[in-house]
């Protein structure tokens, strides 16, 4: 297992950050040594909580392309149909995976096919499971076409600690299942919008694998 790339600001950051706070408070309590080794313990387990939020496992995708591929680690929070209105403009089968800090947060490609649409959306910072967060937290919007011109539409979503997202494709561009097309940090939710026959094959609080569980098949 290896770091994932978003990670390295961040990574960098904390270290400076808590060798600092230890520093400073070695030069003006230097007498204080239960503070500083509790200060130590607490920045230590700091260290590890953000490296590991940024691990990079190894995901092997067995690609079919009659599957739709988690597209993130979490737990299965919504399954129903609904009306999609950014896009499709139409009724759809919503899957919504809720990710929190401990999850692997990458986001990989639930199908192959061609990027039709993208979008970002700028918006507020509501937690990730309340009813309104798919509408009008800031989001990206992804749409990609199979070979067989199905669309699906998957939507990365912030949160109230994921306060930037990132994503890798654009408008036009062919992607692999299971390939990475973006990142969210600390916490957040991705919805994935799937025709009406699709045929589910999660239920709810289900915790999905990234990259490996197939959550539902193209009919």
């Amino acid at each position: 297992m290896t770091l994932h790339k978003e990670g390295t600001g961040t990574i960098s950051l904390t270290i400076i950050g808590l060798l600092a706070a230890n520093a400073a408070l070695r030069y003006f309590l230097p007498e204080q040594e239960i503070l500083h080794t509790l200060l130590l313990v607490v920045s230590l387990f700091l260290f590890v909580i953000v490296v590991q939020f940024f691990r990079k496992p190894t995901r092997t995708t067995v690609k079919n392309p009659k599957h739709v591929i988690a597209p993130a680690d979490g737990k299965v929070v919504v399954i129903e149909e609904v009306v999609e209105t950014e896009y499709f403009k139409g009724p759809r089968r919503q899957i919504s995976i809720f990710m929190s800090p401990l999850n692997v947060h990458i986001n990989f490609n639930p199908i192959a096919g061609i990027v039709t649409y993208a979008k970002y959306h700028a918006g507020k910072y509501l937690v990730a499971w309340h009813p309104k967060s798919s509408t009008e937290n800031e989001r990206t919007t992804i749409v990609v076409k199979h070979h067989n011109g199905t669309e699906v539409l998957f939507r990365q979503i912030a949160g109230a600690l994921a306060r930037r997202i990132c994503w890798y494709v654009k408008e036009g561009q062919a992607v692999e299942q299971g390939s990475e097309f973006g990142f969210i940090k600390f916490g957040s939710r991705i919805d994935i919008f799937l025709p009406l026959d699709a045929k589910i094959l999660v239920n709810i609080d289900d915790k999905p694998v990234g990259g490996e569980t197939v959550i539902a098949e193209l009919m």
